[in-house]
């Protein structure tokens, strides 16, 4: 079965086609860096680590790269609360980041331009689209002129008229007496006061959002390229933009095939600040494993809308921990790999026909759900010298093929812990030194906590292990002992 993807420019399902063989490029909008990363992040950029992932393991060599926005009006807002350069908002929230992917297992992309890096790239742009009629220059402001670009709205599929209707109250007055047309946007800012500025053509000043993806683009990857990604908000006015700001000058489609995520929501809407329902990724890591995170994203499929609920992450966490203890049927060092070859042939094709169908990860992680059910009930079985009905050897295969899929195409990294075995079976009391740094901090935390007589505290890392699998019983002569246990 071929590999089929949904297109939201075209609305439909179609095969993809590479341009050049076994070679994909792929650009990822990435983040503006001005805050810590939240669900819909996550989100995002789990689900476009699972499809780069999933076209590396069909053979494809995937050329990946993904901006960060790090000059934008939202950062020199924050700089100017705090009184400090906007180098020093965008090199912490750069840092936080990259710590919250790593925690998430995400794949870095082969590049990180920064806008900031590319002022020369996007000038040059905005020169070729004023000498071609598609910009005009305005009091020191560049605009894209859209009137001119007869398909603009074609990836929204709307009309100007209803792209206008939608847009009413968003424009300063003096602003909109500078545009031609209430839908034209800005390529190049004039320079404020107090505000870091780059030299141009048009004088001081600094680039519109929508042009630094677009020259980013072309700087990276090309003129064409084969997938562009990003949140279904992008759709529009970004992704829309890009185009427009693209192919009049190349006279080639941007991007072959656009990939577009749902929302994150929370009791049916979508998550925001202005609602009061906002999550960071690191509030959410405060109190449930990275991977349960990683896992819940994978649990719906990409384009959908994903609930996300304290009872949702529960579940994620439980379904993590009975991965975890089908991984550790048999011994899981840290430096173990798997090769595609090692696998089983029929359960490879299992996942890949689920996989071909629009990336659809729900299906795949329900194979490999019944994969850890087959895993489970053969160790049991192994443990009470029962007779199996299936073999040892095959039970490897099923192993080797479980761990293959799970960590390297879906990216659920297991842990390593000296501990695993133990933690595959029903229960078991554990000494600390079993656990990673992490857990040992918690249990010494709480250890002290209690020493303390903070027991609020030392309830609340209870709580905190508890959902970790792991169960903390205090002795009458002030030892506590840990167990690990299933649900």
């Amino acid at each position: 079965m071929t590999l089929t993807v949904y297109n939201s420019r075209t609305r439909q399902l179609e095969p993809l086609q590479p341009q050049r063989g076994k070679i994909i490029t792929m650009y990822v909008c990435g983040v503006t860096v001005y805050d810590y990363c939240h669900l819909g992040h996550a989100r995002t950029y789990i689900v476009w680590d699972v499809v780069r992932r999933y076209l590396e393991y069909l053979g494809y060599d995937v050329h990946h790269v993904q901006n960060i926005t790090d000059i934008d009006d939202k950062i020199l807002k924050k700089a100017q609360a705090e009184q400090v350069a906007m180098e020093v908002i965008t090199e912490r929230y750069i840092q936080a980041y990259n710590e919250d992917m790593g925690r998430l297992n995400i794949l870095p992309p082969q590049q990180y331009p920064r806008a900031t890096e590319s002022i020369p790239d996007m000038i040059q742009l905005i020169q070729n689209l004023e000498r071609l009629g598609y910009a005009y220059a305005a009091a020191g402001d560049v605009y894209y002129a859209v009137e001119r670009f007869p398909t603009y709205g074609k990836l929204s599929q709307r009309t100007l008229d209803q792209m206008q209707s939608g847009a009413s109250g968003r424009v300063e007055k003096e602003e909109a007496e500078r545009k031609r047309h209430p839908l034209d946007f800005a390529l190049w800012k004039a320079a404020k006061p107090g505000e870091p500025a780059w030299d141009s053509p048009w004088g001081p000043g600094r680039p519109g959002w929508h042009i630094e993806c677009s020259a980013m683009v072309h700087k990276t990857l090309g003129e064409s390229i084969d997938i562009h990604c990003g949140g279904s908000d992008l759709i529009f006015p970004h992704h829309e933009n890009e185009i427009a700001q693209s192919e009049p000058i190349t006279q080639k489609p941007l991007a072959r095939y656009w990939l577009h995520n749902g929302f994150v929501t929370v009791d049916g809407e979508k998550m925001s600040k202005s609602l009061g329902n906002f999550r960071t990724i690191r509030d959410v890591l405060n109190h449930y494993e990275p991977m349960a995170l990683r896992l819940l994203i994978l649990q719906s499929h990409y384009r959908q809308p994903m609930e996300c609920t304290p009872a949702a992450l529960q579940a994620a966490q439980s379904g993590w921990r009975t991965l975890q203890q089908s991984a550790w049927v048999y011994d899981l060092p840290e430096d173990f790999v798997v090769d595609k070859t090692d696998c089983d042939k029929e359960i490879l094709a299992q996942f890949e026909q689920a996989m071909n169908a629009d990336f659809n990860t729900p299906a795949a992680l329900a194979i490999l759900f019944g994969l850890a059910k087959k895993l489970k009930h053969f160790d049991q079985e192994k443990r009470h010298r029962r007779e199996s009905n299936i073999s040892e050897c095959q039970s490897r295969k099923i192993w080797q093929t479980f761990v293959y899929l799970t960590q390297n195409v879906l990216g659920l990294k297991f842990p390593f812990t000296s501990a695993q075995e133990a933690i595959a079976t029903e229960e078991h009391t554990a000494t600390l030194e079993s656990f990673s740094d992490e857990i040992q901090a918690l249990i010494r935390r709480r250890k002290e906590a209690r020493l303390s007589k903070n027991y609020s505290e030392a309830d609340r890392i209870r709580q905190e292990l508890a959902q970790k699998g792991l169960r903390l019983i205090d002795q009458p002569n002030g030892e506590t002992r840990i167990e690990v246990h299933s649900e």
